[in-house]
């Protein structure tokens, strides 16, 4: 059964009830993320969620900090630990366990750090109107899902409030929204994260056609935090290798079904939406199949 809403009890304050996560503070540095079934697509939360979707996302997130930190020495992420905090009653275990992990408080750049290596999505549909990806030129003649000749490119998104939709910027507005001193080092960051999971990835059967970063400042110490969940089947395009054409959509182990699916039926954009248990299935299906294929062992559970 999946789980919507968590529930501590009161132990902990909720700060915020984003579209998957719930965010409780444990103390003034440390907060408690909570990964819920939830799901959401075109930025409307479904009315059911997807079995076990929370714990997979949370271990396969906690996957990707250990690999990232250690491709990239001087990557500073707000990862703690999965440990459950001492004040959590066993009788909540069962509940949280997996599904939670234990992160830095820090205060978070209100931009998604987004990165291109294919162009598909909203990024095709304004390459095919205008020539232009996030208001940037882009190379004439490409074709749907084929990588960026000169490499991956930064393409930041503001970051809406709970109901309200991001909306696609160009580089220079982020900067304009964060300041150009924190805007470059986000920059430079998102793309070598990008560039560090992506071979890794493609080792492992799958393209990451784009994924959204996000990140904090340690006002303490002024560095840029990696933040949030990261490189999971929500935040990303995930392809197999193996299928991938140029010139078409892709098949996919992320929530692309999902969007056919509210397409298809026209039901894009609503909210109130229930899943039927086929798609919810089948969602299931390509998330735990994108984390087997990354983590390299199958999906036990929560």
């Amino acid at each position: 059964m999946a789980l919507t809403e968590s529930n501590l009890g009161g132990i902990f304050p909720l700060l915020v009830s984003g579209k998957v996560r719930d965010l409780y503070q444990i103390d003034t540095k440390t907060l408690l993320f909570v990964a819920s079934d939830r799901i959401s697509a075109y930025d409307v939360i479904m009315k059911n969620g997807v079995p076990e979707k929370g714990a997979l996302l949370t271990i396969l997130s906690a996957h990707w900090f250990h690999f990232l930190s250690s491709a990239i020495p001087s990557l500073k992420t707000h990862f703690i630990s999965l440990d459950l905090p001492s004040q959590v009653p066993q009788e909540l275990h069962t509940q949280l366990q997996n599904r939670s992990m234990q992160v830095r408080k820090l205060q978070i750049f209100p931009v998604e750090a987004i990165v291109r290596g294919y162009i598909t999505g909203s990024a095709w549909k304004e390459y095919q109107a205008k020539g232009t990806v996030h208001g940037m030129k882009v190379q004439p003649g490409l074709r749907e899902s084929e990588a960026f000749p000169q490499g991956a490119i930064y393409t930041p998104s503001t970051k809406a409030e709970a109901g309200q939709n991001d909306e696609n910027i160009h580089p220079d507005q982020a900067a304009k929204i964060v300041g150009e001193k924190y805007a470059k080092r986000i920059e430079h960051l998102a793309l070598e994260l990008y560039s560090a999971a992506r071979k890794y990835a493609l080792e492992r059967g799958i393209i990451i056609a784009d994924t959204k970063f996000e990140f904090g400042l340690d006002t303490e110490t002024d560095e840029v935090i990696l933040v949030d969940e990261v490189l999971t089947p929500d935040s990303s395009r995930f392809w197999p290798a193996s299928n991938y054409k140029v010139g078409q959509a892709q098949e996919s182990f992320d929530k692309q079904y999902l969007r056919d699916w509210l397409t298809t039926n026209g039901h894009k954009g609503k909210q109130g939406v229930e899943m039927p248990e086929d798609v919810m299935n089948k969602t299931a299906e390509k998330y735990r199949e994108a984390f087997e294929r990354l983590v390299g062992k199958t999906w036990g559970g929560s």
